[in-house]
């Protein structure tokens, strides 16, 4: 059975899994069924119609009710879409950080031997199978690792190079042996891990790396990171990186922006003469009120009666620099531009990453001329 994530194809299928895009925000994941319906708040969209279309497809209904269109597309799974879809049993590890992690490590489908724990929802697992040539992921608690388990097994994973295994690394290590641990393994005996790039998203990074020497390759450079949310995480793992003899170490906060296009009236030079030209002239007339109102001999009472015969200044027009009179955005007797709006705040702050390298054997390897 080969893996959806990692061969695609053209046309939607039976039993085929399926991501349905409704919003920006929300996409499901379904497995193709003739015989099922998938249900929205905008309508009822049959799987029989979806197949045989190009995934990518926009499938339309007319709702029964306001008798306008309601409409879904169909996608093929892949890591990044599968993160935005699965179900969550743990936190994840979003595109922003995964895909960095994976350029920083080198990560190819041609070499890389990876050791990722814990699991937990499988979201990071999905881009390493694709991106490497073998994945071995661990992971402690029993019922998301058997959940781990049948999900990589519908996926197609654990056929294609992927191993999950039942382990508190912390405590027992990273060494596979297929008659002792409970494992997806096909392997007889102990499995040689020889990984070349580590990833550790755990409570307590510090205490499993001490064992990573007896599972990591002896004849290259390996890679390391650390997936922790907490700063005093990172300082732990810092000590016991340097304890145990991995070097070229750096911390790295992934930060994502959105960024909103959206128009801006232009300001011009007249603009700004214009306004400054108004606030002298409401100030003056103001100056001008209070003085006449301070130098006559009326009462408070009589002044308010005054002030309310007598109109304010008036009010100024559009202020293109502050506050004023409200104009739609686009208003077509203003000239506008286009311009980029970022979000105030950040929010996609996950965890911090620890990169770390390690090289077993040091020694120069010669060929002795003869």
């Amino acid at each position: 059975m080969s893996s959806c994530f990692s061969e695609y194809k053209d046309t939607i299928q039976e039993g085929d899994l399926a991501l349905i895009w409704i919003s920006r925000d929300n996409t499901k994941a379904i497995t193709i069924d003739s015989k099922e319906t998938f249900n929205t708040r905008y309508g009822s969209f049959p799987h029989k119609d979806m197949i045989g279309r190009k995934y990518g497809s926009q499938i339309a209904i007319r709702t029964k009710n306001t008798n306008k269109f309601a409409f879904i597309h169909v996608l093929q799974p892949t890591p990044e879409l599968w993160t935005l879809s699965l179900p969550h049993r743990t936190q994840i590890v979003y595109t922003p950080d995964s895909s960095y992690i994976m350029e920083r490590l080198n990560c190819n489908p041609n070499t890389s031997r990876v050791i990722e724990a814990g699991t937990g929802s499988g979201s990071f697992s999905h881009a390493f199978a694709r991106s490497s040539k073998r994945l071995f992921t661990f992971e402690f608690h029993k019922i998301r690792f058997e959940q781990a388990m049948k999900e990589f097994q519908e996926h197609g994973l654990l056929d294609d190079n992927v191993t999950i295994t039942h382990r508190d690394v912390c405590e027992n290590g990273f060494t596979i042996n297929k008659e002792r641990d409970v494992t997806s393994c096909q392997e007889p005996g102990d499995v040689q891990l020889n990984a070349n790039l580590i990833f550790l998203d755990l409570p307590a990074p510090w205490d499993a790396i001490h064992h990573l020497d007896k599972v990591i390759a002896k004849d290259e450079k390996v890679g390391l990171c650390c997936f922790s949310p907490c700063i005093e995480q990172v300082d732990k793992t810092l000590e016991s990186l340097e304890r145990n003899g991995w070097t070229n170490v750096e911390m790295v906060e992934i930060q994502g922006r959105q960024y909103e296009s959206r128009r801006q009236m232009v300001r011009t030079l007249d603009d700004a003469l214009g306004r400054l030209r108004d606030i002298k002239r409401r100030k003056i007339e103001g100056m001008e009120r209070r003085k006449r109102q301070l130098e006559s001999s009326m009462t408070e009472g009589e002044i308010k009666n005054e002030n309310e015969k007598q109109p304010l200044t008036e009010k100024s027009e559009f202020n293109p620099f502050g506050k004023g009179s409200r104009i739609k955005e686009g208003d077509p007797n203003y000239k506008w531009k286009q311009v980029t709006k970022i979000e105030s705040e950040i929010k996609s702050h996950t965890s911090y990453l620890t990169f770390a390298f390690k090289i077993v054997d040091k020694s120069r390897k010669e060929v002795a001329k003869k």
